[in-house]
């Protein structure tokens, strides 16, 4: 993905679809603090591109090829979250910050070594699944 941006929406929606079973765009506008022509300009992108199907004033799905972008993305954050908790002593209060800065800078090879010096952990800090 070439865009940060693209992926925090991604993300947004499957940490949303974790929650409840249908997603709005209104509750990715409300996730993201961003404007909700902002967040339908680009569901249409990422429905264009297929990582998601979309119809104004109708739920969000991932697709099977968004679902799979989303789910790295989570788990990625998620183990970032859980080593800037348990190597580094950074407070669960702020890791989800810290994270969020840096799940786009690691690479996949870094983040599997994080995983593997954390033992493959299950949860994040925040008792959230860490997805497989």
């Amino acid at each position: 993905m070439e865009s940060i941006s693209r992926e925090d929406y991604l993300r947004a929606v499957y940490h949303l679809m974790e929650e409840k079973d249908e997603v709005r765009s209104v509750e990715v506008a409300d996730y993201l603090s961003v404007s909700k022509p902002s967040v339908s300009e680009m569901l249409k992108n990422l429905d264009a591109d297929g990582l998601i199907q979309y119809k104004k004033y109708s739920k969000i799905n991932l697709t099977k090829n968004g679902f799979k972008v989303a789910k790295n993305l989570t788990m990625r954050h998620r183990i970032i979250e859980t080593f800037l908790k348990d190597m580094l002593k950074i407070s669960p209060q702020k890791v989800h910050e810290e994270a969020h800065k840096l799940e786009h800078a690691f690479s996949q090879e870094s983040i599997d070594k994080m995983k593997k010096l954390l033992n493959n952990p299950k949860k994040d800090p925040h008792g959230k699944p860490i997805p497989r």
